[in-house]
């Protein structure tokens, strides 16, 4: 069920169930010489859609995608929209105003951007604050890896950006807008900082402020060439899967927790 094939009357009704909202959050920004900026958006619809499928008893209503997102670290490359974190954070917060206002009380954030997560942290926050809502920050990529699909560690840890994750999944769900012919091995920094350093890499322990060039000139990070579109298949069952178990969740959750007072607890 999507919210604006709804009307207002619709709304109301659905309110009254208490239901789960998801809104997913992307970007529009480079995804090198094989992908196009629509990738994260393309993932991330396609995500919530499979789980929705999975979700038929559970009161739900699938928000308009947050399309263009806090992409700074890509900017340097043509095609690449952003909002300032600031920005994404205040349109977050603006949105589940509305929610608010429509008598709605759980709200899933779908995020498919790694540059989203600062500004959805401080919107969730704020949210919960200003509005007494549940707010879940679900990332797909923070999931919990899928057993058996035979990639090797290094594009776990360094395929950041186009590599054959994001590949993969795109060729199941829109092969047609992948650039087979692009292909190739991204190389990243953070292989070599894995060599020579003790803790510093783009991601984990103690991640360093990175731009996209600085991890590979061509902006993508990990090996494009290992995708197929069997394995997207079984990436997008195994994350939707994982993000259906989540709304159930936030379905599920005492939300009464959150709405007593200070002094009571």
């Amino acid at each position: 069920m999507k919210w604006h094939d709804l009307n207002s009357p619709e709304i109301k009704a659905l309110a009254s169930r208490d239901p789960v909202a998801i809104l997913p959050v992307a970007g529009i920004e480079q995804h090198g010489p094989h992908l196009p900026l629509s990738t994260d958006v393309n993932i991330g619809e396609g995500l919530v859609e499979a789980a929705v499928t999975q979700l038929e008893t559970i009161p739900l209503v699938v928000l308009p995608t947050q399309t263009v997102g806090a992409s700074l670290e890509h900017i340097t490359f043509p095609g690449t929209l952003t909002l300032s974190p600031q920005s994404l954070e205040d349109a977050l917060v603006g949105l589940a105003s509305g929610l608010h206002a429509a008598g709605l009380r759980r709200l899933v954030l779908s995020n498919s951007h790694g540059g989203n997560k600062a500004a959805i942290d401080s919107a969730a926050l704020r949210i919960r604050c200003e509005f007494t809502m549940l707010v879940v920050k679900a990332h797909y990529f923070r999931f919990p890896r899928p057993s058996g699909v035979g990639l090797p560690d290094t594009e776990w840890m360094h395929g950041l950006h186009g590599g054959a994750i994001e590949t993969a999944m795109m060729m199941h769900l829109k092969p047609d807008l992948v650039r087979t012919d692009e292909l190739q091995c991204f190389s990243s920094l953070g292989e070599e900082l894995e060599r020579t350093l003790a803790w510093i890499r783009p991601e984990g322990v103690a991640p360093f402020a990175w731009t996209s060039y600085d991890l590979n000139p061509q902006g993508v990070s990990g090996d494009a060439t290992l995708a197929t579109a069997e394995l997207g298949s079984r990436l997008v069952e195994h994350y939707a899967g994982v993000l259906a178990e989540v709304v159930r969740d936030a379905h599920a959750f005492p939300i009464g927790h959150l709405e007593r007072r200070q002094t009571e607890v």
